[in-house]
C-alpha cells in the first residue's frame, strides 16, 4: 500500500515539472546499506543531462528495478534532482522449528536456492510463498498433513527476523497399489520388483509402505524396465492417481498401463564415426539378431562400447541404441549411433581433501598418466588403488574439460581423510581385559603412506616393546621393505591359555615384491629368541615338551607369502575377495623345526540397498620335521572369541591340557616335602586349559545390513553372521581333553547380531551370539565386546 501511495505521489510530482531542464546535482537521501554509487550506476541520467517528464519516469523504473527498494520519491529541487528512497529491510535470521524428516542444512539451501538467506533482502513475495513450496516438499515425502507457518518479525536497523514452524504430521501408509492395463503379468508378478508396497511384519524397518513421491518414481521406472526388458518395446505408463483418504493419513496408488506386443530384433546396426573397426564393435553389441528385444541388453551394449571407446582416449564418447519398429513384422532394427568425439589426453592429474597425506602417496597409486590419452579403465583403476589404501573413507574422480583446448581433461581426484592409527596412549579392553600402553601406530605415518608402531604395551597377560617400519614404496616400482624388533614377556595362564611363560625377542627384515597389479610376493626373514616357564603347575603336555626339546629356543624363520586382493576398500570393503597363503619354515641352526602354513581368505558381494553378503575362510597346519618330533606348542592354533568364533570365550576351543599330578620344579622333577612325599598340585582337578592344536579351521558367513539408526555404512558396519570353526590335533595323549583329529563333526557353531563403529577414537565391536554343538568344557560369552580406544 505504502509502495502504491508513493508512485502516485511520484506521478503527481513528475506532473508538476516544467518542460525539459539541465541537472545541475543529483542528491539522494535514505541510504543505509546500499551505496550511493550503485544507485547512480543504474541511473540512465546523470549531471549535465537534459530531463524532461519521460526520462524522470525512466530513473524512477530503473531504481526500482533493483530490487533494493520499498519506496521512492523524486522531486526536484532549482536544477537539482532530488530521490528519497527506503531501502528493503536485510535478513538477520531465519529459524526453523519442528522439523526431523528434512534436515535443517537442507531446508536453508533449498531457501538458499530461492535466494532467501541470511544477509539476503527481504522480499515479500517470496516469503509468502513460502509456506507453500515447504508444504509441497513434505507432500512429496508422503506427508500430506504438513503444515509450515512462517513469521516475519521486524528488529531495529531496518532488519527481518524469519520464524519458521514446522508441523510435519506423519507419513501416510500405503493401503492398495493396483495396476490396470495389464494382461499378461499378474499384479502379483509386477510389484515383486516394487520399493512401495502395501506392507508386511517387516515394514516397521523397510518402511517399504510409506508413500513418497520419489519412490514412486523409481517403481514406475523399474515397471517401464520390466516389460522393455522382455520384448514390450511399446509398453507405456498412461497414468498414475494417488488417492488420500480424509484423514491424509492413508493413499491408494492406481497405476495405468498399455502393455503393446513382444518384438524380436530383426537385425543390428552401428552409424556414425567409428574409430575402431566395425567388427570389434559388432562383438561389443549384447543383442543378437532374432532374438527377444531387451532394453537391459541394449544398455549394456551402450555401456559396454561407450567404456571401450573411453579406454582408448575418447573420453566423452556417446553411444546410443535406437530402435526402429517394423509394425508389419513385430520387430525391430536397431541401431547403434555412435558419437566419439575428439580423442583427448590427460593435462593434468589432481588431488583434493589430502591435507595430512602428500601428493606423491596418492600419486604413485595412478595408473592414468598425465600426457597420455585418458583411459576409462585405468582412471577408474587408480581411484580403486587409492580406496584400498586404507587411508581415506570415500574417494571421488571426475575428469573436467580444459577451458579452450578441445583435446585435453584435467582429473581430479578428491578424497575425505580417515583416522588410520593413535599416538600419545592407548587404553582398550577386550577379552584379554584392559590394555594400557604407550605407542605410536600410524599406518599412513606423518602423511607418507608408511606404516610405523613403536610401543610399550601392558595387560593382564603381556608386556610388550616393539618397534614396527614398513616402507610399501622402497623402489618406485612398489618392492616393499620392513623391518621390526620385539619384546614380548608373556604369562598365557592369564589368557584362558595353559599354565607357562615365556620371555622372547627377537627382529626381523621382510621384502615384497608385486607379481600383477592384484598379487604380491612378500618374504620375511626373522630371529626369535623364547624362554619357556613351564611353571610349578603345569601341564603334562608342557613337561613332555620340554623334556624333550629344552626350554630355550633359538628360531630362524623364513615366511613366504601370496596374496591376490581385489577388494574395492581397504575398511568395510563391499565388493571383491582376499586370498593369502602364507608359508613359515624354520631354517638351519635352529632349536627346532617345524613349519607353519595358513591360507586366508574373505569374500564379499554387493547384494543391494547397502545389504552385502560376506564370506571369510582359514585353514592352518603345523607340523614338525628333522630333529624335531612334535612341533612346540607355544605355536599351536587357537579359535574362539571376537575375531574367531563369536560367541565363545577367546582361545577356549579345541585341545586341553591335564594338570600334573604333583607339583613340579624348574628343572621338572617332583617337588617333596620334608618326609619325602610328592606334594600335590591344588590345581589338579580344575586346570584344564586350552592348549591349541595343530589344525584349525574356522570361518563365518555374514549377511551385512544398514543399521537404521546410521546411513554411514562407511563408518558403521551391522549384520547377522554365522560362524563356524575350532582346532584340532594328531597323537592326542591320553591326559589330554577334549583332543580329536579333524572331523567336521567337531566343529563348533554360532549366530548372532555384530556391529562395529569406527570412531576417531579408534574401532567399537559388539556381538550377541548364540552357540551350537559346545563341549561343557567350552566357555561361553553371549555378549562380547572390544574397545580399542586410542588417544
Amino acid at each position: 500500500m505504502r509502495k502504491l501511495l508513493s508512485f502516485f505521489l511520484f506521478l503527481y510530482s513528475v506532473g508538476t515539472f516544467a518542460d525539459s531542464w539541465v541537472i545541475e546535482d543529483i542528491r539522494v537521501t535514505g541510504l543505509q546499506r546500499v551505496s550511493a554509487g550503485s544507485v547512480f550506476a543504474s541511473m540512465p541520467v546523470s549531471v549535465g543531462d537534459e530531463i524532461d517528464q519521460r526520462e524522470i519516469q525512466l530513473v524512477a523504473k530503473s531504481i526500482f528495478n533493483t530490487g533494493k527498494f520499498d519506496d521512492i520519491e523524486i522531486g526536484r529541487d532549482g536544477g537539482a534532482l532530488l530521490i528519497n528512497l527506503v531501502e528493503r529491510p536485510s535478513i538477520a535470521s531465519i529459524d526453523i522449528q519442528g522439523n526431523k524428516a528434512i534436515k535443517t542444512d537442507a531446508l536453508l539451501e533449498g531457501l538458499r536456492n530461492s535466494d532467501l538467506y541470511e544477509g539476503q533482502l527481504y522480499r515479500r513475495s517470496i516469503v509468502e510463498g513460502l509456506s507453500v513450496e515447504l508444504e509441497r516438499q513434505y507432500v512429496a515425502q508422503g506427508r500430506y498433513g504438513a503444515k509450515v507457518k512462517v513469521e516475519s518479525n521486524n528488529l531495529p536497523r531496518n532488519r527481518v527476523a524469519i520464524l519458521i514452524e514446522v508441523d510435519e504430521g506423519e507419513v501416510a501408509q500405503i493401503k492398495d497399489i493396483n495396476i490396470v492395463g495389464n494382461q499378461t503379468f499378474t499384479d502379483e508378478e509386477l510389484l515383486r520388483g516394487f520399493e512401495l508396497s502395501k506392507g508386511n511384519w517387516l515394514s516397521f524397518i523397510t518402511n517399504d509402505n510409506k508413500y513418497a513421491q520419489e519412490k514412486l518414481r523409481g517403481d514406475l521406472e523399474t515397471l517401464e524396465s520390466f516389460y522393455k526388458n522382455r520384448g514390450y518395446v511399446k509398453f507405456s505408463v498412461d497414468s498414475r492417481v494417488v488417492s488420500v483418504s480424509p484423514d491424509k493419513k492413508s493413499v491408494f496408488i492406481t497405476i495405468g498401463v498399455r502393455e503393446g506386443g513382444v518384438y524380436k530384433v530383426k537385425e543390428t546396426k552401428l552409424a556414425g564415426d567409428l574409430p575402431l573397426s566395425k567388427d570389434n564393435l559388432r562383438n561389443l553389441i549384447f543383442v543378437k539378431p532374432d532374438t527377444v528385444f531387451s532394453q537391459e541388453l541394449v544398455t549394456a551394449s551402450e555401456e559396454f562400447i561407450t567404456n571401450t571407446l573411453g579406454n582408448e582416449g575418447y573420453a566423452f564418447a556417446e553411444v546410443s541404441g535406437v530402435p526402429e519398429i517394423l509394425e508389419d513384422e513385430q520387430a525391430v532394427n536397431l541401431t547403434f549411433f555412435v558419437e566419439p568425439g575428439q580423442r583427448t589426453y590427460v593435462r593434468r592429474i589432481e588431488f583434493i581433501g589430502n591435507e595430512r597425506t602428500y601428493d606423491v602417496v596418492l600419486r604413485r597409486e595412478m595408473r592414468q598418466m598425465e600426457g597420455a590419452w585418458a583411459s576409462n579403465a585405468l582412471i577408474e583403476n587408480s581411484k580403486l588403488r587409492l580406496e584400498r589404501l586404507g587411508f581415506f573413507k570415500q574417494v571421488e574422480v571426475e575428469t573436467k574439460p580444459v577451458p579452450g583446448i578441445s583435446d585435453q581433461v584435467d582429473i581430479e581426484y578428491t578424497v575425505e581423510e580417515e583416522f588410520s592409527g593413535s599416538i600419545g596412549g592407548s587404553i582398550g579392553y577386550g577379552a584379554w581385559g584392559l590394555t594400557l600402553g604407550a605407542n605410536y601406530s600410524e599406518n599412513n605415518a606423518f602423511g607418507t603412506g608408511n606404516r610405523l608402531v613403536v610401543g610399550i604395551n601392558k595387560n593382564a597377560w603381556q608386556t610388550s616393546y616393539n618397534f614396527n617400519f614398513f616402507d610399501p614404496y622402497y623402489t618406485i616400482d612398489a618392492v616393499s621393505l620392513g623391518y621390526n624388533a620385539f619384546y614380548r614377556s608373556s604369562d598365557f595362564g592369564s589368557y584362558n591359555l595353559a599354565s607357562y611363560s615365556t620371555d622372547s625377542y627377537g627382529l626381523g627384515a621382510q621384502f615384497g615384491f608385486p607379481i600383477s597389479e592384484i598379487e604380491r610376493l612378500n618374504l620375511n626373514i626373522s630371529y626369535d629368541n623364547t624362554k619357556l616357564d613351564a611353571g610349578n603347575f603345569s601341564s603334562l603336555q608342557l613337561n613332555d615338551f620340554v623334556n624333550q626339546e629344552g626350554d630355550t629356543f633359538e628360531t630362524y624363520k623364513l615366511t613366504t607369502t601370496w596374496s591376490r586382493v581385489t577388494l574395492n576398500r581397504g575398511i568395510f570393503p563391499t565388493a571383491g575377495q582376499s586370498h593369502a597363503v602364507s608359508i613359515q619354515t624354520s631354517l638351519p641352526g635352529s632349536s627346532l623345526n617345524y613349519g607353519k602354513l595358513i591360507y586366508r581368505m574373505k569374500y564379499y558381494a554387493p547384494m543391494g540397498n547397502d545389504w552385502v553378503f560376506s564370506f571369510r575362510n582359514q585353514i592352518g597346519i603345523l607340523a614338525a620335521y628333522g630333529d624335531t618330533s612334535t612341533p612346540p606348542f607355544f605355536e599351536h592354533f587357537y579359535a574362539g572369541g571376537m575375531n574367531s568364533v563369536r560367541g565363545f570365550r577367546a582361545n577356549t576351543l579345541g585341545p586341553r591340557s591335564e594338570a600334573s599330578e604333583y607339583v613340579i620344579d624348574s628343572n621338572g622333577q617332583i617337588v617333596t616335602d620334608s618326609d619325602g612325599n610328592p606334594i600335590p598340585n591344588p590345581y589338579y582337578f580344575y586346570e584344564r586349559r586350552p592348549i591349541g592344536g595343530q589344525y584349525s579351521l574356522e570361518g563365518g558367513v555374514d549377511w551385512i545390513f544398514p543399521l537404521p539408526i546410521s546411513q554411514d555404512t562407511r563408518s558403521v558396519r551391522s549384520s547377522v553372521f554365522f560362524d563356524y570353526g575350532n582346532v584340532f590335533s594328531d597323537g592326542c595323549k591320553a591326559y589330554e581333553r577334549n583332543c580329536f583329529k579333524f572331523d567336521t563333526k567337531n566343529l563348533r557353531y554360532s549366530v548372532g547380531l555384530a556391529v562395529t563403529w569406527i570412531t576417531q577414537l579408534g574401532p567399537l565391536s559388539f556381538a550377541i551370539s548364540q552357540v551350537f554343538n559346545r563341549d561343557p568344557l567350552e566357555e561361553i560369552e553371549q555378549f562380547q565386546f572390544e574397545i580399542g580406544t586410542q588417544f
